[in-house]
């Protein structure tokens, strides 16, 4: 099984990209991880937001691997304890598909993306850079499969 992040937006800070890059380094044996970055929509003066939001969901589905679980990260989603999520990792293994988690752009997911979907996960009510939001879910996704693996990462 392997994991793939498609995150709306691109050029993540440094300090971003090398956290990001540590928990991938980390992960790279219990669950494979790939960051997908995803152009973001075309916004401003004059533009149509809902159109920026429609072009980059299709971009979001063109990224997605065949046949992968789909968990798309939104604020109405289901907030998950490090516990739990790693309840749901191990559920996610079972099922012996890929997993895509996917981040949108600053108004959210387009509808077809939240449909695709089949399941959403909230990290919490915050709202939080996205760009931060990718080193969360890296984070988050090892001490899931560290806790799985009875690895002493977790000290809850």
């Amino acid at each position: 099984m392997k994991a793939r992040l498609i995150a709306t937006g691109e050029r993540a800070p440094g300090w971003v990209a090398q956290g990001f890059a540590e928990y991938q380094k980390r992960l790279l044996h219990w669950l494979p991880f790939e960051l997908v970055e995803v152009t973001p929509g075309l916004r401003g003066k004059h533009r149509d937001a809902q159109r920026a939001i429609e072009d980059e969901g299709q971009r979001v589905l063109a990224a997605l691997p065949k046949g992968a679980h789909i968990v798309a990260l939104e604020v109405t989603g289901k907030p998950y304890s490090s516990e739990h999520l790693a309840q749901r990792l191990e559920h996610w293994r079972g099922q012996g598909r890929d997993l895509a988690f996917l981040i949108g752009g600053p108004e959210g997911h387009a509808p077809d993306v939240l449909a695709a979907a089949h399941e959403t996960w909230s990290i919490g009510p915050l709202t939080l850079p996205h760009m931060m939001v990718r080193l969360i879910v890296a984070e988050q996704l090892y001490r899931a499969a560290a806790m799985l693996a009875n690895h002493p990462y977790h000290r809850a």
